[in-house]
């Protein structure tokens, strides 16, 4: 991969181009994380006012029935957005851990690894999620521990 910065002080903001034989997962992970590059804030809806939440401040996120919350220390805020839309938006600092929760993985205190194969995350605010087994292993590789980090 070869990359080209050219400094112009005529532009009015920064542009990002990639030129490509093909799409593939490396462009597309490349993208993602430009994209959360420049996200910092999202929208949380509380009763009938809007919240602007720092990413930094939520622990995770998950889906329950039609609805999406964003959970924090303090409270519990909906998303207008799609589950699947924040898991790609967020992409460098969360991990899906199941079905319908992405996690924070900043805000992990510990791993716990159960007798008969269970898994559940300690948060920092005490809350304690189950993994599921089917996501077990991208979580690992996208915290860089166990075999398959490389």
């Amino acid at each position: 991969m070869k990359i080209h910065l050219t400094i112009n002080s005529a532009l009015a903001e920064t542009e990002i181009h990639i030129h490509a034989k093909e799409y593939n997962e490396h462009i597309e992970k490349l993208m993602k994380q430009l994209q959360a590059a420049q996200t910092t804030m999202l929208d949380g809806y509380l009763q009938q006012e809007i919240h602007l939440i720092k990413i930094t401040d939520i622990y995770s996120i998950y889906a329950e029935g039609a609805k999406v919350f964003l959970q924090t220390e303090e409270q519990e805020f909906e998303s207008k957005r799609k589950l699947y839309e924040l898991e790609a938006q967020l992409a460098k600092d969360f991990a899906r851990v199941s079905k319908s929760t992405l996690v924070n993985i900043n805000k992990i205190s510990s791993i716990q690894m159960g007798k008969i194969g269970t898994t559940e995350l300690l948060l920092d605010n005490d809350v304690s999620i189950h993994v599921s087994r089917k996501y077990l292993k991208e979580l690992k590789r996208h915290l860089g521990i166990g075999r398959d980090t490389i």
